[in-house]
Formats: structure tokens, sequence, C-alpha cells
């Protein structure tokens, strides 16, 4: 029963290989088997694709068993159309279209399997590139706010040396009187006299002043920070936002860009041992020696070739001899004058008939 199914999966002719030998159908059943399991490889490779692409199992098993069918097809109708002539060149010619294209199915089938066997080097480059994507996003995001927090910041730093200026001018004033009032600067003169009162009454208001700025500057300072705060928030949501673009960033393509930067040598071992199962089928074809089942394929098919010339011959030849038959019968007749004279009876009456309508169709016209 499976070695059956093999063979009907090789593509070749049952009802031939019925009546060849052990050999020739287990030859055939081997390279079914190779079909079938190249199929299934290539089923487990798509489903495992699409399955990084949907995330959804039912859906990549789904997709994933419609291309397996459709490998299958292929494979089967490339070996199937692979006919032994004899001539290795002839044989070599016909097959290298079949070649090529079992290279293209080799590379598709292969990569995604490879995808899988490396899955965790690849996770590991991922990763890094996550966190490169990551530091990258928040320097991007931070080139949108910074210049506003600078220039906040910036203000601050305005209204702070405002007050530190408006400061040092009350400290000045304060140790201009102080040393006046001990007689070590101004008029010298020890005690609190009226140059003392001026300096101090000086001192007192920008001192009032100052106090006045510190409460302005404060309450202008608290509402630029209130500014950052809100900014500071708004950066944060935004890296909020943006980072699960960066976290899902493991679909199929960033898998298949992260395997290219791992060593090729692994991988390419791979393709080639998909590449030696997809076509071994065909080379199977090609260095096998004309078997039983070739020799009764080419017997049937030159049968109906054959059938088919002689029915194109003898319709042909049918054709040529009616034609000869028919130019005698006519010329034979050609010159017969009872046949001239009954026919030229018929063509009168048919004209006296189409005079005699035409003549009723113009008397009803008026």
């Amino acid at each position: 029963m499976l070695k059956q199914f093999f063979i009907i999966c090789s593509g070749a002719d049952t009802d031939i290989l019925e009546h060849c030998s052990k050999g020739e159908q287990n030859k055939y059943a081997g390279i079914g088997a190779t079909v079938f399991f190249t199929a299934v490889m290539a089923f487990i490779a798509a489903s495992y694709a699409l399955y990084t692409v949907f995330d959804n199992i039912f859906m990549a098993i789904a997709f994933g068993f419609i291309w397996g069918l459709l490998i299958f097809n292929l494979d089967r109708y490339i070996v199937s159309t692979i006919k032994k002539t004899g001539q290795l060149t002839d044989e070599l010619i016909q097959a290298s279209p079949r070649i090529i294209l079992a290279v293209i199915i080799a590379i598709v089938i292969s990569k995604p399997l490879e995808l899988k066997i490396f899955e965790k080097e690849i996770n590991q480059v991922l990763l890094e590139q996550k966190n490169e994507l990551t530091l990258a996003n928040k320097e991007q995001v931070a080139q949108q706010f910074t210049p506003d927090i600078t220039t906040l910041q910036n203000d601050i730093t305005g209204l702070q040396n405002d007050i530190n200026t408006k400061e040092a001018e009350v400290n000045a004033l304060y140790d201009t009187y102080i040393a006046e009032a001990e007689g070590t600067a101004g008029t010298k003169l020890l005690g609190k006299g009226p140059v003392y009162k001026e300096k101090r009454d000086k001192h007192d208001a920008l001192l009032a002043e100052l106090q006045v700025l510190k409460a302005e500057n404060k309450t202008k300072i608290a509402a630029i920070e209130t500014q950052i705060a809100t900014i500071k928030d708004d950066y944060e949501t935004q890296i909020l936002k943006t980072q699960p673009i960066i976290n899902n960033f493991d679909g199929l393509m960033a898998r298949v860009n992260a395997l290219s930067k791992l060593p090729w040598l692994p991988s390419f071992f791979i393709f080639l041992l998909f590449l030696a199962i997809e076509t071994s089928p065909i080379f199977a074809k090609l260095l096998s020696p004309k078997g039983t089942y070739d020799f009764k394929l080419e017997d049937q098919e030159t049968a109906v070739k054959t059938n088919l010339l002689q029915n194109k011959n003898q319709r042909e030849a049918l054709l040529r001899t009616d034609y000869a038959i028919n130019d005698r019968i006519y010329g034979d007749i050609e010159n017969e004058d009872e046949l001239y004279t009954y026919k030229r009876k018929k063509v009168r009456e048919l004209m006296q008939l189409q005079a005699d309508a035409f003549l009723k169709h113009q008397k009803n016209a008026f």
C-alpha cells in the first residue's frame, strides 16, 4: 500500500509499472518517497515562516499545507516529465530548466528551516538590534523635546541669575553700611550717623526689591519647571508608544537579516542538503540506465504517435482522392447538352419569379 502510494507520488504510469520488475517498481517508489518527504519539509518550513508573520498557528498550518501541496505538485511534475532518451546530452538539456526550478525550491524550503534551527542565535542578534533601536529611538525622540527643555532651563538660569545679581548688590550695600558703622570705611567715624542711615536705607530698599524679585522669579521658575515636567512626561509617553514597535521587531524579514549576520557556512551546508534532496530524483533518473519502464513507455508513446500519423496520412490521401474523383465527375458532365438545357430552364423560371415579385412590390408601394 505504501509502495503504491510512493509510486503515485513519483508521477509514473502505474499501469505500465505493474508489468515491470520489482526493482523497477522500487526505483520509482524511492523517487516518489523523496518527492513526498520534500513536500512534508516544505509544509513544515512554510508553516514556521508564516507563523512568524501571522502569529496564528491555525492560519500558518493552513497556508503551509497549501504550500506543501504546491511543492509536491511541482516536484512530481519535474520528475515525471523527464524522459529517458539514451542520450545524456539531450537528457541534460531537457532537465536543465527543471534543475533550475529545483534549486529555487530548495532555497525557498531551506531558508525557513534555517531560521528555526538557528533560532536561539537569531534571537540574540535580534536582542542586540532591539537594544540599539531602543537607544536610537530615545535619541530621536529626545531631539523633539530637548530644545524646548533646554530653552526653559535657560529661562530658569536667567531668572536665578537675576536673583543672584540682586543679592550681590544687597550684600555689597550691607557690607558698606556695616563698615560705615564700624568706622572702617566711608567717613571712618565710629557710630551710626547720617551717612550710615542713608546707606542703611538704601540697603533696606534694595533688600525689599530682592524679596519681591525672589517671590516673582520663584513663581516663574515653578511655572517653567511644571512645563519641563509636562514635556518630560510627553517624552516618556512617546517612548512608551514607540517601544512596542521595537519589541515586535522579530518578523520574517528581520529574522532573515539577522540570519545573514551569522556565519554563512552552516546555513550553506543546510542549503546544500535540501538542494541534494530536491535534485536527487532528477539526477536519479538522469544517471540510471534506461529500464523496462522507459522502454514500455517509449513503445506506448511511439504506438500512439504512429497511429496518429497513419490516421493523418489516411485522411490526407482520402481528401486527395475525393478531389480527383470530383474533378473527373464534373469534367464528364461539363459538356452534356441535356443537363445544360435543364439548368437553363430552371434559371429562366427563377429570374421570372424574381421579376414578378419586384413588379408586385413596386405596385404596392404606390
